[in-house]
């Protein structure tokens, strides 16, 4: 946006597509700002603007834009509170012969989007928690021909094929403010519609990320939607098998299994020499495990292909295979830079956030080789091709 665009949106108090800020103390009003501009009630197609560093009126606060103010503002995109993710881009502007950090907040094309669990809409100039009736607005702007394919409706499935039970006693409590869903009056179906789980409209459908996350059995719908883990006694998959198992159901499910065969398959060395204190270290450090394998199954592609994801655990590594290759601004070349990451599935992203799987976007893979480092562990190895991504974990020596 031009700076003169810009300059005349800064002065124009009575604009919903403002909001101002002298400072970035408050986050959670920049969070909430940043969500109702997502939203984009007034269906303006057009971004909206945070300028941070600006007074009530325009003027200028004479805040310190600098590059970790910045990189605090661009942060508001991947820590996991606004879902589904913003697209927002952070600059630093000289506005009037003032320094001010400008937020430009691109409209969801999937709305309704949530900070910490309630959804912000601009109400003229000011912010305002939606309505159940503003919440089926935003909902009603999906298009089925626009949709990604996480949330695209499966013709087949209906009502019956989601665990609704699941849905209100232990998804909603986790995923919505207690005080939001102690006032909600919306139907069940609207619910369901509001996450993402049904297409919305009179005949409700369920939709790719439902089924992988309140679905009975995703895999009738979904072939691939499980993981494959084979423990091989050598070091090739000609080797003996020493054991198998097929990880299926939802995601909350087919996770918790898996932390269980993780488990039940990581050996720790005891050490009574080295220090006054015994020291256990495990060969394997189970927060990489864990990270490499949730990453695999978010980011993996569902469409057009049966595969699953693949933990091949050799006597002399362990392999996790993703299928589908980087995806958006990843690619071979930068796949695992610090900073470059991308969604296939963002909202199948949101509803492990919300089931606590996911903290923070954008740092798997620095949080694996942090955890296999701490543990005495060779550094991850990671091969991205267009068809999928290999992880390599290699045991302590």
């Amino acid at each position: 946006m031009e700076d003169s665009a810009l300059e005349a949106l800064l002065t124009d108090l009575e604009s919903d597509r403002v909001e101002r800020k002298a400072s970035a103390s408050d986050a959670d009003k920049i969070g909430e700002a940043i969500c109702a501009f997502s939203n984009d009630l007034p269906d303006h197609r057009a971004a909206g603007v945070l300028f941070v560093g600006a007074n009530d009126g325009g003027g200028c606060a004479g805040l310190p834009v600098t590059d970790e103010l910045l990189r605090n503002l661009a942060a508001f995109r991947g820590d996991g509170n606004i879902l589904p993710i913003p697209s927002l881009v952070v600059e630093k502007r000289t506005l009037r012969e003032c320094d001010i950090a400008v937020i430009l907040v691109q409209p969801s094309d999937a709305p309704p989007v949530r900070y910490k669990g309630r959804t912000w809409i601009r109400v003229g100039p000011r912010r305002a928690i939606a309505s159940p009736e503003e919440e089926r607005r935003l909902s009603e702007r999906r298009r089925a021909k626009d949709l990604p394919f996480d949330l695209r409706p499966i013709s087949l499935a209906t009502l019956a094929d989601l665990d609704l039970e699941f849905f209100e006693k232990s998804y909603l409590p986790s995923s919505i403010a207690s005080d939001v869903l102690a006032q909600n009056q919306r139907s069940l179906e609207e619910q369901l519609a509001s996450f993402r789980f049904v297409s919305p409209g009179p005949a409700p459908v369920p939709t790719v990320t439902g089924l992988l996350a309140i679905g009975r059995d995703p895999r009738q719908f979904l072939g691939g939607a499980y993981i494959q883990f084979l423990r091989i006694d050598g070091t090739g998959l000609a080797d003996p098998i020493r054991g198998q198992k097929a990880i299926g159901g939802r995601l909350p499910e087919m996770l918790r299994m898996l932390d269980e065969v993780l488990a039940a398959n990581t050996s720790t060395a005891v050490d009574i020499t080295s220090n006054p204190i015994e020291q256990r270290r495990a060969d394997y450090p189970i927060a990489a495990l864990q990270q490499v394998i949730r990453n695999a199954v978010m980011h993996r592609n569902y469409e057009g292909t049966n595969a699953p994801v693949r933990v091949t655990w050799f006597s002399d590594r362990i392999e996790v295979l993703s299928p589908g290759g980087p995806f958006g601004q990843v690619t071979p070349e930068n796949f695992g830079t610090p900073g470059v990451t991308d969604y296939r599935n963002r909202h199948l992203a949101e509803v492990l956030r919300d089931l606590g799987y996911v903290q923070r976007f954008g740092v798997g893979i620095e949080i694996t080789r942090r955890e296999m480092a701490r543990n005495g562990n060779p550094p991850p190895e990671f091969q991205a091709t267009p068809a999928n991504v290999l992880a390599i974990l290699r045991p302590r020596p």
